[in-house]
């Protein structure tokens, strides 16, 4: 064996980088559990206690790296929503919407027809929005000018009146895609501010669309309003430090009264004291250092900041730290805005807080006794952005609503354009900002009133700048200096324009999974791999030998630590599809030690050398391995280009299983053998149970081929009848709608279920038991369309009456407790999107058999084998359609058409092709030595020497999806049904159908050119 050092190299230190990421897995776990024998079953408690060690230094790498419990979770495997429990939403920015604002409303007929034809347009199409708009406009009105309804105020800098239609649709797709970014990154910033651990928000593929995936939310409600709402931008004049610090010392005295921590005392000596903390209080300025220990946070600001506090506080009169928690119970937790020596700072900030300190300054702010305290028109907000690089510390901003209503004087409806620019000698980054005529005079008064302090610009409650008035600015247009970076410049300038071009986001996808329905898919899926991987070693040991059949388990094992720790590093998300593929992988990883195996007991019964017969055997089977997994890693990589959410987890560990089963199969094996003919002469690679079986056949397949076509015949028959007459049972993924799984504290009878629900929808929806006799899965397109920010509410509330009317829910269930408690799990798709996933799978599909029909023409040189191979598949995608078209409605599981059974058919076709290519590939090699033989001998031949194998590879597929189909749980029960009659239908169609299809097709066309040469 050539470079078998740089093998073993390679292998140990792949195992030493995926133990290493697996590690931060282990250490979490470990933390973890801490935590609950901490809490004792107090959630709450549990929450705490890990917020409290965020910061601390949890793993210590050799002593080489120190990491703290935050560091550990981000390098963690994760878990997907299915596995944990959380909510996954896909937004759609509204391009319409924002078209609509560019326009300033405008009432052009041609412009609003068009609009609507490019929405109807946008489901069957992969083009962008302002694509199909332009488009629309076009076809409506070829003589129609889109410069006449976009010349508006905002928009003349950039398009004239001479401006073509192409330069028009340019500007607005700058635009559009301008305000989805700036919509991402509010979205992003409102969901740190939501406080999940471990979210994900990306931007998808198709523009305008944003993944949220938030584990361990509960309150569903708020997060819709969350993410849907339009953001509010305001303009706020402001106090300064100075004339809020005397307030500030008033209001701690009376948090102290109000705790009653000492006795009372007079406010000149509690103000005396205060600054004598004050003094010693080291505050960092705009530069703050960062390189404090982290581990340090745990407590409050003052902590850090008042280290040596301790021991010398005798001007204060305070004996330790905790008295000075007692005396100062605000400035423990906000540290006033102040230099070394006690000198107030300029400006509207008036203090440092650390992030988990600013809930407790809230409050202390809010009681009532302490808000009588502060000026009516005083409000406060923090910054959005933290002044340091960990993100721990944020400033409080004083603000002044001094209009009559209370709010903010100028908001985000007056900008008419915002942009990035530099100053006048073009190397200071800064922005420039423009206004209508009412929003100019707004801002001149705000101006000549404010010069010398902060104008504080505040998005959905957060400051995102408060830059300094220099002087008064008229006509509506200014710039703010004084920015860091271009980032920073071009960030502040989405900020401005998101008030005059809002992007309201509308969720398109919905999917949430209760915790208790996570936690029992993980035991589930925990079990489907145990039993699978156990049934598997214990065949390759019963079918190889203990010799031949613990190095393939060796393999095996490493096999599934490669597989996790590659998804560790990579920080894939694994989910309950994602374990199914691993146990998949499992099944088809043994097909390639079966080839060996088998090539190495061809090569003995040909008498030679174990040696030279373990040699010959690797080197002979590389041809069929590599062809059969490059096929089936094909359909994969198709299924993770077009799949989405758990799909794309599914497609990431079947990519990853086929790489790493054929470096374990190929090479790990081979070094144990080398290993072991160092040691021995005799390595059994058979039993005496198994080595006749199936041997030196002689069956004459394509003699029979007819009855094979009968059978296929009547199945595909059958299969279409049923597909016209009873159809398919299509998922929400491709109708559109909602689906809820609810479990009740009793058997649920489905038509007094349905009954109860058809009266308060208006329409019949379908429920079905889903899983157990007390869970019912209900299925409706009540109100789909409709993209309000209350319907799913309402939706929600609706479903929980029926059901209270069905007489299977206590009336006493509120809304908030049948969402906790009883709805495990819901999912809405809406029609855009189910459209585009009708259409991606078609696609899928599609792309799937014309490649594989290429690499086969590539690999063998003959077109008739690809195509018997293509017309083998599309005889097992029919089949499987049939079945599941045959059994909807009858199998107590669900046999929806979905995203899943797409990725199910997906796999069949990979697992099929893989079948097929082995006896292809034997065929090509048969026909090079037997030149001379008839085809039909050659054939018959090669599929006979390949039953051990397929018998082998079956099997072992068969039975892990066998194992996945019973304890795998209901939510992937119909995925794995398909993929067990794909299985079988799979295996049939290689000997029976592809083979002899590729056989017709040459013979036929051996005769046509024998006729055509008379």
């Amino acid at each position: 064996m050539q470079n078998k050092g740089a093998i073993l190299s390679f292998a140990i230190l792949l195992a030493l980088v995926c133990l290493y990421q697996l590690s931060f897995t282990f250490k979490a776990r470990q933390v973890e559990k801490n935590a609950v024998e901490y809490a004792q079953g107090d959630p709450v408690k549990e929450f705490y206690y890990l917020d409290s060690i965020s910061g601390e230094v949890v793993y210590n790498f050799l002593g080489l790296k120190k990491f703290t419990y935050k560091d550990v979770k981000e390098l963690e495997i994760n878990l997907g929503l299915d596995l944990k429990g959380g909510m996954n939403v896909t937004l759609e920015v509204s391009v319409d919407d924002l078209i609509r604002a560019l326009s300033n409303y405008n009432t052009d007929s041609t412009f609003n027809a068009a609009l609507t034809m490019a929405k109807q347009m946008q489901r069957g199409s992969q083009d962008d929005f302002v694509t199909l708009f332009g488009r629309a406009y076009e076809e409506i009105d070829p003589n129609a000018r889109l410069a006449s309804v976009f010349l508006t105020l905002e928009l003349r800098n950039q398009i004239n009146i001479n401006s073509t239609n192409n330069e028009v649709l340019s500007v607005i797709r700058q635009q559009t895609n301008s305000a989805i970014d700036n919509a991402f990154n509010i979205i992003r910033t409102r969901i740190d501010r939501f406080g999940v651990a471990q979210p994900n928000i990306q931007q998808l593929q198709t523009k305008g669309r944003i993944l949220v995936e938030l584990p361990g939310v509960k309150d569903q409600s708020r997060v819709r309003k969350l993410l849907q709402g339009t953001a509010i931008l305001e303009f706020w004049e402001t106090y300064e430090n100075q004339e809020v610090y005397p307030f500030l010392l008033q209001a701690n005295q009376r948090i102290k009264e109000i705790q009653g921590g000492t006795e009372q005392v007079s406010s000149e000596t509690s103000e005396e004291q205060a600054e004598a903390v004050v003094e010693s209080i080291d505050t960092p300025d705009e530069s703050v250092d960062t390189s404090m220990d982290t581990a340090q946070q745990e407590s409050s600001l003052l902590d850090e900041l008042t280290a040596g506090v301790e021991g010398d506080t005798t001007d204060a009169g305070i004996d330790n730290l905790e008295d000075l928690r007692k005396d100062f119970p605000l400035f423990a937790v906000l540290n006033p805005s102040t230099n070394q020596q006690g000198q107030l700072f300029p400006g509207p900030a008036i203090g440092l807080a650390h992030s988990k300190d600013t809930s407790r300054v809230n409050d202390y702010l809010n009681m009532e006794q302490v808000r009588n305290i502060f000026p009516r028109d005083m409000k406060f907000r923090w910054t959005a952005n933290a002044i340091d690089e960990s993100g721990s510390f944020f400033r409080l901003i004083a603000l002044k609503a001094n209009t009559r209503d209370g709010r903010a004087p100028l908001d985000g409806d007056a900008i008419t354009d915002a942009r990035q620019d530099f100053d006048q000698m073009g190397s200071n980054p800064e922005v420039s900002m423009s206004m209508n005529s009412e929003g100019a005079r707004v801002w001149q008064r705000l101006t000549k009133e404010s010069i010398g302090k902060s104008i504080a610009i505040v998005l959905d409650g957060y400051v995102r700048s408060y830059p300094t008035v220099q002087n008064e600015i008229s006509g509506g247009r200014s710039s703010i200096t004084g920015l860091e970076s271009i980032e920073e410049a071009k960030d502040l300038a989405n900020i401005l324009k998101s008030g005059k071009m809002p992007a309201p986001a509308h969720i398109i996808q919905e999917e949430i999974v209760g915790p208790s329905l996570g936690r029992e898919a993980i035991q589930s899926g925990f079990y489907s791999f145990i039993i699978a991987f156990a049934l598997v070693l214990v065949y390759m040991l019963f079918f190889y030998s203990r010799n031949a059949g613990l190095a393939a388990n060796v393999a095996l094992i490493s096999n599934m630590f490669f597989i996790i720790g590659i998804l560790a590093s990579l920080g894939a998300t694994l989910t309950l599809p994602g374990i199914a593929g691993i146990v998949l992988t499992i099944g088809m990883s043994v097909d390639a030690n079966v080839l060996i195996y088998e090539r190495v007991q061809e090569e003995l019964l040909a008498g030679k050398g174990i040696k030279l017969a373990i040699s010959d055997g690797y080197k002979n089977a590389y041809s069929a391995i590599i062809d059969g997994q490059v096929t089936t890693l094909l359909t994969g990589i198709v299924l993770y280009t077009f799949g989405s959410g758990p799909i794309k987890g599914f497609a990431t560990t079947l990519i990853i299983g086929i790489l790493t089963s054929l470096f374990s199969a190929i090479f790990i094996t081979r070094l144990i053998f080398e290993w072991k003919l160092k040691r021995t002469k005799i390595i059994h690679f058979t039993t005496k149970f198994s080595e006749n079986w199936l041997r030196n056949t002689a069956i004459k397949f394509l003699e029979k081929r007819k009855i094979a076509y009968f059978i296929s015949g009547a199945l595909i028959i059958l299969s279409i009848g049923s597909l016209a007459v009873r159809g398919l049972s299509f998922g929400i993924d491709f109708r559109g709608g909602r689906t809820y799984v609810v479990r009740l504290d009793q058997e649920v009878q489905v038509d007094e279920v349905q009954a109860a629900l058809t009266d308060v929808y208006g329409e019949m929806p379908e429920v079905k038991t889903f899983g157990e006799n007390n869970q019912i899965r209900i299925t409706t397109t009540y109100k789909i369309e409709d993209d309000s920010q209350d319907v799913d509410d309402e939706v929600e509330g609706l479903l929980m009456q029926g059901l209270k009317n069905a007489n299977v829910l206590d009336d006493h269930v509120t809304l908030e407790d049948f969402t906790d408690n009883y709805q495990q799990s819901s999912q809405k798709v809406g029609p855009t999107i189910s459209a585009d996933i009708r259409k991606d799978s078609i696609i899928a599909i599609s792309f799937a058999l014309i490649i594989i029909f290429l690499y086969i023409l590539m690999r063998f040189s003959k077109w008739q084998y690809g195509l018997g191979a293509v017309i083998a598949l599309a005889h097992d995608a029919l089949i499987v359609l049939g079945v599941f078209s045959l059994f909807h409605n009858v199998l107590p599981f669900s046999l929806d058409i979905d995203q899943a059974f797409i990725a199910a058919i997906l796999t069949v076709l990979g697992y099929s092709i893989n079948d097929t290519v082995v006896v292809f590939d034997r065929i090509r090699e048969f026909l090079k030595i037997y030149p001379k033989r008839k085809n039909e001998q050659n054939m018959d031949e090669a599929v006979n020497s390949t039953l051990r194998r397929t018998f082998s590879t079956s099997l072992s597929t068969f039975v892990v999806l066998l194992a996945i189909f019973l304890f795998g749980g209901a939510s992937i029960r119909g995925f794995t049904f398909a993929l067990l009659i794909g299985v079988v239908v799979g295996t049939y169609s290689s000997i029976f159908i592809a083979t002899p299809f590729a056989y017709e097709f040459q013979t036929r066309i051996a005769k046509a050119l024998a006729k055509k040469k008379k």
